[in-house]
């Protein structure tokens, strides 16, 4: 664990601080005033605020689809689980042949009398990038979500929303009492382990949108393998780390609160 953890970030933090005249915090300085930086900083908090909330609400809604027990529904499930096992990049060039100015969505809309020719994935179309991105987010990672939601509902005993349901108790008020709150462990591993990969969040939109859509990774990207400056490229990956760590501590504390107060009450 030494090995292949701690040497790994005492070289980055050395890489990082490391100046032609010592210690220092000149890397840090021109990680900030690079141009791209906090675009990089406002897209990947952008895509983490959009693409998490829409996640949980699609992997819940498929996971309470999949418990009632649908005809077909094992079929259903491998189906939603399959992106999981695509990479990054596949992903991202499978949404690329959709969203390209000769793309299948530009191709249907020609078909249909509607144009055909819109550049979705111009840089003076930041909108309809970020449309993109969030698009195969969803659908590369939501899968993630939904066998974490699906395992913890099968822990939950059927006994327990039966009771609610002789009791009176309506759909919306079975999921809010009952199957929420016992999902919750599993929706704070959800929560913490999207968060931290949506930090890492690069080779989707590298595929589609290269550097017209800078994110944090790709920031380390471009700073080792094209400007061969791994000094600042440790920096950005530094505080990739230290925003991943302290948003899990504020998951962790805030979901220790909130369970503190159900207990109270």
């Amino acid at each position: 664990m030494a090995l292949l953890f701690g040497w790994p970030m005492v070289k980055g933090i050395s890489e990082a601080f490391h100046t032609p005249d010592g210690l220092g915090l000149d890397n840090w300085r021109r990680m900030v005033e690079e141009p791209h930086f906090w675009d990089s900083v406002r897209n990947t908090l952008l895509l983490i605020v959009v693409v998490i909330p829409l996640q949980f609400v699609l992997a819940l809604g498929m996971g309470l689809l999949l418990r009632t027990k649908l005809r077909f529904s094992r079929f259903y499930f491998y189906l939603w689980a399959a992106p999981l096992a695509v990479s990054d990049l596949a992903a991202g060039l499978v949404w690329l042949s959709i969203f390209t100015d000769r793309g299948y969505l530009n191709s249907a809309l020609s078909e249909l009398g509607l144009g055909g020719s819109f550049s979705w994935l111009s840089y003076q179309h930041t909108s309809t990038m970020l449309l993109a991105v969030v698009l195969a987010e969803i659908w590369r990672s939501t899968s993630l979500v939904l066998v974490i939601v699906v395992a913890g509902m099968q822990m939950i005993p059927k006994e327990y929303d039966e009771a609610a349901q002789v009791f009176g108790g309506s759909s919306w008020q079975r999921l809010r009492h009952v199957t929420l709150p016992l999902l919750k462990p599993n929706l704070q591993v959800a929560l913490i382990l999207r968060t931290i990969m949506g930090m890492q969040t690069f080779a989707v939109a590298q595929a589609l949108t290269g550097q017209n859509f800078p994110l944090l990774v790709g920031e380390t990207y471009k700073w080792f393998a094209e400007l061969q400056n791994p000094a600042i490229a440790s920096a950005v990956a530094l505080l990739v780390l230290a925003l991943s760590l302290v948003s899990s501590a504020a998951y962790l504390r805030l979901l220790r609160q909130s369970g503190a107060v159900e207990g109270a009450r």
